[in-house]
């Protein structure tokens, strides 16, 4: 005769710690942080020659790079432009050393950016009207005085898929920055008040 088998039954028995688990709902954080991308700086000089020089000059002071020269894109012979003439000079800034400029930059417009500098885009810009307002530059008669436009280019995590070579897509409309996006987070980073 066969000795019978003795089943024996196994009992679970759920821990504190199993049940705190199951319990914990999760938190939905929204990843898409807005950030400043580049901020783009530009004197336009309309002439080539010793002017486009000391603009080249001023622009490498205020922001510690060197500029590359913008040229025209038409030919125009009112104003004596010809196609692929150098009129301009401008310096792309990026990451720290873009928000270190743009906060020296809104502190010389005492942190108020007009309503219609921005766009639908997730950009804005605005312009310093004397380059000596900035901190450590001095009026020189040689040079003289210019101004400069600053755009500033705000993004969504995740724009890289529209600029990489490989690949390259479309930013859906859920993805892309609104208008009143931009300016809570101008608001919040760096403490600016938008003015109508």
């Amino acid at each position: 005769m066969s000795p019978k088998k003795t089943t024996t039954t196994k009992t679970h028995k759920t821990t504190a710690h199993s049940k705190k688990s199951t319990t914990k709902k999760k938190t939905k954080e929204s990843p898409l942080k807005p950030h400043v991308a580049k901020v783009t700086v530009n004197i336009g000089v309309g002439e080539a020659g010793e002017k486009l020089k000391k603009a080249e000059s001023v622009l490498e002071g205020v922001t510690k790079q060197k500029p590359i020269q913008t040229l025209s894109k038409t030919t125009n012979k009112d104003w004596g432009l010809r196609k692929f003439m150098p009129i301009g000079c401008k310096v792309t800034l990026r990451k720290k050393a873009a928000e270190t400029f743009l906060m020296s930059a809104l502190k010389i417009r005492e942190n108020k950016i007009s309503e219609y500098s921005f766009d639908n885009q997730g950009n804005f810009s605005f312009g310093v009207p004397d380059h000596t307002l900035f901190e450590g530059q001095k009026y020189d008669p040689n040079v003289g005085i210019f101004g400069m436009d600053i755009c500033v280019t705000v993004e969504n995590p995740g724009y890289r898929i529209k600029n990489r070579r490989i690949d390259r897509r479309k930013i859906p409309h859920r993805h892309e920055l609104s208008r009143e996006e931009t300016m809570k987070f101008i608001a919040e980073k760096f403490n600016v008040e938008v003015v109508e």
